[in-house]
Formats: structure tokens, C-alpha cells, sequence
């Protein structure tokens, strides 16, 4: 793994493969683009270079790791290769934000209670200007 220190990268660490499994494969914020154009709908290598406006290389480059990871599929059209999203291996993904779920709607019931107790006190006091 490769370390920050101090503006330098020091290479004496093992980084976890990126192609490990999808919890690794999505922390690159382009392969979620990628994603992102997939989960509406099929796309050839070309469609996405346009759409991402990235190098073909570097979208084919994260294809092959989203493929290999099983997040994406890729079908032979002719003399392309058509690229969709396989969303069965995005549900460890799902699975563990879930848990989260819980947290974050006790949160957002708590801040709701504070705004609504600070909207009322506003319109107490815009009264007295």
C-alpha cells in the first residue's frame, strides 16, 4: 500500500487489490460514474468514453476491474462489447449501508425536532421587531 507522508508516497506497504472485491472496486470515484451511466442502461465502451469524457484506455481500464469483480457484465454486439450493470453484486454494498439506515433515521428525527423547535422561536420573535 502506498502511504501519504508529508507529500510522499512511501510504496513499503501492500495496498489491497483493487479488484479484491466491490467494496474496493467502487471506492474509485470514476468506476462509480461508471456505474452510474450502467444503471440506466446498456452502453458500449464508446458510449461511455463520451459520456464520461475520459480516455478509452482509462475506461476500459475500470471496466475490466468492475467486470471482474462481477459488477458489471459484458455481452459481444457485432464488433462491440456492450457493457450493463449486474446488480445482484451490488447488494453486499446495499446489505452494509443498510445497517446504517437505522442511524440516520433517528438523526434526521432528531434534527427535524430542532428545526421545528427553531422555526417557532423565529416566528416568536419576529414579532417583537
Amino acid at each position: 500500500m502506498t502511504y501519504l507522508y508529508i507529500g510522499i508516497y512511501v510504496a513499503d506497504m501492500a495496498r489491497a487489490a483493487t479488484t479484491a472485491d466491490a467494496f474496493n472496486a467502487v471506492a474509485e470515484p470514476r468506476r462509480r460514474q461508471i456505474l452510474d451511466v450502467l444503471a440506466g442502461g446498456e452502453h458500449s465502451v464508446n458510449d461511455l468514453v463520451g459520456r464520461l469524457d475520459l480516455a478509452q484506455p482509462l475506461v476500459s481500464k475500470h471496466l475490466r476491474v468492475l467486470r471482474e469483480v462481477g459488477l458489471v457484465d459484458v455481452r459481444d454486439e457485432g464488433r462491440q462489447r456492450i457493457y450493463r450493470l449486474n446488480g445482484r453484486s451490488l447488494k453486499p454494498i446495499h446489505d452494509w449501508v443498510k445497517t446504517f439506515e437505522r442511524s440516520w433515521e433517528r438523526r434526521f428525527a432528531e434534527m427535524d425536532v430542532v428545526l421545528e423547535e427553531l422555526k417557532e422561536k423565529e416566528e416568536g420573535d419576529g414579532g417583537d421587531e
